[in-house]
């Protein structure tokens, strides 16, 4: 049984494009959207509360990936 970590959170935005990241390495993710599930059950939620997690197997390429996503995009 394979268990998932989570890798990041942040906007969905910056998570559906490290996705992508991730699919081109194939790399399976698994996206936990807390905003979109906060806003159908009627609640507010800060905008960035999206979660990456991926298999824990896959953790350190996903991390190599994310921090050079970062780093050229000019985040934190």
């Amino acid at each position: 049984m394979s268990e998932h970590v989570r890798v990041l959170t942040d906007s969905a935005i910056v998570i559906n494009r490290i996705v992508q990241l991730l699919d081109e390495e194939k790399i399976p993710s698994i996206i936990k959207d807390n905003v979109e599930s906060a806003r159908l059950a009627g609640f507010g939620i800060p905008s960035n509360d999206v979660d990456l997690y991926v298999d824990t197997s896959d953790v350190n390429s996903a991390e190599m990936i994310i921090k050079s996503f970062i780093k050229k995009d000019g985040q934190q």
